[in-house]
């Protein structure tokens, strides 16, 4: 039932990480020297022998006869290629992925050249703790990406209402932009396109008027919108819409003459996330029966998507860099540079495909007057690697050093920092009073968003809840839901215990968890989300009020997919759920009041 939420965001580079190159120490601030590089510089121009310098995070000089300063960080790079580092314009930060952990997904990343990605998994609620938890590490820049889909389509399938917002009007859609904006999210990723690649119910999709209102909306505020649209007749929607890249392949049909000039008029980007759709993935073995109706149909959807990537990209479409990494199948880091390959696999060059994962990724984000290129003034996010990719593509792998704001994070001499090595942040000491529904209208007394979770699904169950003030003044939780026609449909709400469920509650000085509670009388859970997985203990509750104690001790593992490994150790809580499950259709309700450790 529960929402898979995600531990990500963006990134800044490491505090403290010391560089030792050439037996110099590179101070931050301090200039690095690149001497006698190979640069492709991603501008067009052709591969050339130049000296690069470093100053203050930017690139202060490019040229031949460029000096190394007095005192400068020099680093001898003959016989080596210089690149501006990679951009993946389409990755999701999961705990389902590989690896499944922020700073363990930073890391992969970083060393494989990878300087700015897009994420697309985390709840607006986490952007603040997440930006401050990935300044302790070493990790590309990272753009956060809010979400929004149609009631019933994908990515509303299993997302809370807070990590996807539901619209399905373009006066819905325009509200949802302007609440987004306290948050501050990078970019907007519409889920546009319910079709399910042939193998399953198509989800619903998002109508062109309210597609467009929604990029007419967040444009007026800056904001770059990209869409999951995976067919031809929605990418002409979408560049009608006037979107600034679609984020996947159109792969039901070979691309039609009208729709390569819809796009290419619009401006429309295209970043065709070929790892994620790939039959048989780099370590992966075909299926037995080379007939098998799945293994068939990705085959042809493929070599659409091959296809259509070639023709868009003659046409004059801007081509851009996205993986769907964190996906099954599609590791971090490494998935980046797959991707370059299968574009040559398409029918580009080398050049092209290196240019789709630096200049142009960095254009389609209107971000190139800033890094994606190697010239003066530009962010000095680089990579240096042995051999010539821009005429073999797989050279890309051969990554030696990295530079992420003028810093190396990666090569000789070089250590990531401990913040890497740690894959949740310290936890924090929580107060006993989680919740009494007095405080600000959907906050918690611990200041976090609370949080409406039901089954997933095209169906899922309707869930009402509201703070209700009683004759005697007191406000209460009442939940009131209708259950979905499926197997176990469920109910819950979610209290997290530090905003967006990213710095974990150490809890161990406390026995248990107690709270008021009335109800219809039927079976109900109490949740507890750790770090390490979910814990559940059963409760009951009817109509009359009545305080409910849970020892800790009373919590057991939940079975299955999302259920605690480990011992309970009260050290790293998340988020506490209220939660029930009732028949197929039949309906549900719950009041609660005083959540509080004791």
């Amino acid at each position: 039932m529960r929402i898979q939420r995600i531990f990500k965001t963006v990134a800044a580079l490491a505090a403290g990480v010391s560089l030792l190159a050439s037996g110099a120490s590179a101070q931050e601030g301090g200039t690095v020297a690149i001497m006698g590089a190979t640069v492709f510089d991603a501008t067009g121009a052709a591969p050339r022998k130049a000296n690069v310098l470093l100053r203050d995070g930017r690139i202060a000089a490019v040229g031949p006869d460029v000096a190394a300063p007095a005192g400068a960080t020099v680093i001898a790079a003959e016989g080596k290629a210089l690149l501006p580092g990679f951009f993946d314009v389409h990755t999701h930060w999961t705990p389902n992925g590989d690896p499944a952990d922020t700073p363990a997904i930073a890391t992969d990343y970083v060393r494989a050249g990878v300087t700015t990605v897009n994420d697309f998994h985390q709840p607006p609620e986490s952007y603040a703790p997440r930006r401050r938890w990935l300044s302790q590490l070493a990790s590309p820049h990272v753009n956060l990406t809010a979400r929004m889909s149609t009631p019933g389509g994908h990515g509303a399938d299993w997302a809370d209402t807070a990590t996807t917002k539901w619209v399905n009007t373009p006066e819905a859609a325009r509200k949802a932009v302007r609440e987004l904006l306290p948050y501050k999210p990078d970019l907007i990723k519409a889920f546009h396109d319910g079709w399910r690649y042939g193998l399953s119910a198509e989800n619903t999709s998002m109508d062109t008027w309210t597609l467009t209102a929604l990029v007419d909306e967040a444009h007026k505020h800056g904001l770059k919108v990209v869409t999951h649209t995976v067919t031809v007749p929605r990418g002409a929607e979408a560049a009608k819409a006037g979107v600034d890249i679609i984020v996947h392949s159109l792969q039901d049909q070979p691309v039609n003459a009208a729709t390569v000039a819809l796009i290419k008029q619009a401006g429309t980007a295209y970043a065709p996330t070929l790892a994620v759709y790939e039959p048989v993935k780099p370590g992966q073995t075909p299926p037995a029966d080379p007939q098998n109706g799945r293994y068939v149909q990705s085959q042809r959807k493929f070599a659409f998507a091959l296809q259509n990537l070639k023709a868009l990209h003659d046409a004059g479409v801007l081509v851009a860099l996205g993986t769907d990494a964190g996906m099954p199948g599609t590791p971090h880091g490494v998935s980046t540079l797959h991707e370059m390959e299968l574009m040559v696999q398409a029918g580009l060059t080398p050049v092209e495909a290196l240019m789709a994962g630096t200049a142009n990724s960095a254009r389609a984000m209107g971000m190139l007057d800033d890094r994606g290129t190697i010239e003066v003034g530009k962010r000095a996010d680089l990579v240096l690697l042995d051999g010539a990719p821009w005429t073999q593509i797989a050279d890309v792998r051969k990554t030696e050093r990295v530079f992420i704001d003028g810093r190396q994070v990666v090569g000789p001499g070089v250590a990531l920092p401990e913040a890497n090595g740690r894959m949740t942040l310290p936890a924090e000491p929580v107060q006993a009073l989680i919740d009494d529904f007095e405080g600000e209208p959907g906050r918690t007394r611990l200041d976090t968003l609370r949080l409406q979770d039901t089954d997933g699904g095209m169906d899922r169950s309707v869930l009402v809840g509201q703070v209700r003030t009683q004759p005697d003044g007191d406000k209460v939780l009442s939940l009131a839901a209708k259950m979905s026609v499926k197997d176990d449909p469920q109910v819950g709400v979610i209290l997290p215990l530090s905003r967006g469920s990213v710095t974990p509650a150490d809890a161990s000085r406390y026995q248990g968890l107690k709270f008021d509670l009335r109800g219809d009388g039927g079976a109900y859970e109490l949740r507890v989300r750790t770090v390490s997985g979910w814990w559940r203990a059963p409760v009951t509750a009817s109509p009359q009020w009545a305080q409910v104690a849970v020892p800790f001790t009373s919590l057991k593992p939940v079975e299955g997919r999302g259920g605690a490994e480990g011992p309970w150790t009260g050290t790293d809580l998340l988020e506490v759920e209220l939660a029930g499950s009732r028949p197929a259709g039949e309906t549900l309700w719950l009041e609660a009041d005083d959540v509080v450790f004791y």
